[in-house]
């Protein structure tokens, strides 16, 4: 997820509802391309129970989480057929201008319950608590996907997603966000890192390093070695190697509903500081 298209669909969702919603605002796959260059679309709505009202005004939000160059757009539009006229090329590959900007960041809190129980139990507490002491910057969000880790929360454009929260812990990642910081209790990653293994060793680094500013630690570089995989992160003016290998699944049990999960993951070998990205690329 390196970009976004948030619309704003008020009332129940079907566990298709960002599929319906999507097929109506962008006829004959229009939307595929700017899918696999990196755009997710969400469907959003305000906190709490809100009928739908044909032909009200609906809050879209474009927004971009490139590490550097975040930014966040509204736009408003009373039929979904509107949004086919937005510039998805541009903003998939993070060039802004479509709308109204708008300082953020937004809070996302997963609430899709029709898509799994444990989103709508364990998000709304997020929603509320969050609602609270931010509203206006909280919304309620589609599935965005590891419902075994909800409550899941997303803050857009800064692009990290957190999970297994509660209303308290909700809170501390949104007063670090604030601050444009990052919190690590909690944290599943960057969405914009390349893949899950760039998302673990960047993490790996922030804790080592405790650096919590948005773009202080980046993953810059990845090795495939055998079992393993090497991966470079940046962290302020150093650069460690991070070496992981993948867990492979041992176990599985109850989540914390109903469906059965498999635990499984990766794990640190090792997080040494080297002294340049090319060092390491030419002893590989």
């Amino acid at each position: 997820m390196t970009s976004w298209l948030l619309i704003e669909q008020p009332g129940a969702w079907a566990p298709d509802a960002l599929e319906t919603v999507v097929a109506e605002a962008f006829p004959d796959h229009l939307l595929d391309a700017a899918r696999q260059a990196g755009l997710r679309p969400l469907l959003i709505r305000k906190p709490g129970r809100h009928a739908r009202v044909p032909g009200a005004p609906r809050t879209v939000f474009v927004a971009s989480g490139r590490p550097g160059r975040r930014w966040l757009e509204r736009l408003e539009v009373t039929d979904l057929a509107e949004l086919a006229n937005l510039d998805l090329e541009a903003v998939a590959a993070g060039r802004g201008g479509h709308g109204t900007p708008v300082p953020g960041p937004l809070f996302l809190v997963c609430t899709h319950g029709s898509k799994d129980m444990c989103c709508a139990v364990y998000g709304r507490p997020v929603v509320t608590g969050l609602t609270q002491n931010h509203p206006g910057l909280v919304w309620e969000v589609s599935h965005v996907g590891g419902d075994r880790w909800a409550g899941n929360l997303l803050t857009v454009p800064d692009g990290f997603l957190h999970g297994g929260l509660g209303a308290a812990e909700a809170e501390l990642v949104a007063k670090e966000a604030l601050a444009g910081n990052v919190r690590l209790e909690h944290l599943r990653g960057r969405t914009s890192a390349d893949s899950s293994w760039e998302q673990f060793a960047e993490i790996a680094v922030r804790g080592r390093t405790g650096l919590r500013g948005l773009d202080a630690v980046e993953a810059v570089a990845s090795y495939t070695d055998g079992d393993t995989r090497r991966v470079v992160v940046a962290a302020g003016r150093q650069t460690y190697e991070v070496v992981l290998r993948r867990v492979p699944s041992v176990a599985s049990g109850e989540s914390r509903c109903s469906a059965r999960l498999v635990l499984s993951g990766f794990a640190v070998e090792s997080v040494r500081l080297v002294s340049t990205p090319s060092r390491l690329a030419s002893s590989a």
